[in-house]
């Protein structure tokens, strides 16, 4: 990291004989709009994560809920749910890219068969990034795990006062898996949170950051800087910016969380 701080502040290139020291005007050119790339794929990445980081939260959440049900088989849906994780991100990517293909793709095939509205997916500017989410909730497994151990550390006696009291599921989602449940909530949250913004696999598969850079994530223009037009210098000055980000996001959950997370044997 000291390295990589120090190289931020130079004109490192691996085909120069030279290197020299700039001070901060690779920070310069990021900030003052000279390279419009560099707010073009923060605004992709942004979106990116404001759209995807719920989305899994969300159906993680309650995908582990039903997966926590006392019906026959559950190790077995278990099981189902958490191998797409360890799938490979390169061949997870190839099966997407041929699924959501617009014109031989499973999906658009399915859709059409059902009289339903097709889309472009990968292939349109406005569908991209909402493509690449959906890919991406194939590798939930490991956060609907996570999941299940916090359900799972949840006292049975709790629902049963909820039953003797005349309350259904609803009165137990609300009062006592959601509120037992928020460190796990939290924990996921940042780990989902860090996970989008370094996306990078599924663009370099999928999209190479087309149709016209608006899947051109962060980190995916960090590494063509780097290794396409080798200006490492300037690329570790763009992975800084990445890391304070996602250093000032890291904060903001941690302060926040004081108010929404709470812990057993708390104390009001």
């Amino acid at each position: 990291m000291v390295a990589s701080l120090y190289l931020s502040l130079t004109d490192y290139n691996v085909f120069k004989d030279t290197t020299n020291f700039i001070g901060l005007t690779n920070y310069i050119k990021l900030f003052s709009g000279e390279d419009e790339l560099f707010y073009q794929s923060l605004g992709t990445t942004f979106y990116f994560v404001v759209l995807r980081v719920p989305t899994v939260i969300i159906f993680s959440f309650f995908l582990a809920i039903l997966l926590n049900m006392n019906v026959k088989g559950r190790s077995a849906f278990r099981t189902i749910i958490y191998l797409p994780s360890i799938v490979p991100a390169v061949a997870s990517s190839m099966i997407w890219l041929w699924l959501l293909n617009p014109d031989l793709g499973l999906v658009n095939t399915v859709l059409e068969k059902l009289h339903l509205p097709t889309s472009a997916w990968l292939f349109s500017e406005s569908s991209v990034i909402p493509s690449i989410v959906l890919t991406t909730l194939w590798g939930i497994g490991g956060t609907v795990i996570i999941f299940l151990a916090g359900l799972s550390g949840i006292p049975s006696s709790y629902y049963e006062a909820i039953d003797v009291d005349g309350g259904g599921w609803y009165q137990k989602l609300r009062h006592i898996t959601i509120p037992m449940m928020t460190p796990t909530i939290f924990f996921n949250t940042i780990m989902t949170i860090i996970g989008s913004f370094q996306v990078f696999s599924e663009a370099y598969i999928l999209t190479q950051g087309g149709p016209n850079n608006k899947s051109l994530f962060f980190v995916f223009y960090l590494w063509r800087t780097a290794f396409r037009d080798s200006e490492m210098g300037y690329a570790s000055a763009l992975a800084w910016v990445l890391f304070v980000i996602i250093m000032i996001f890291s904060f903001l959950i941690f302060k926040t969380s004081k108010s929404w997370v709470h812990y057993e044997g708390d104390r009001a």
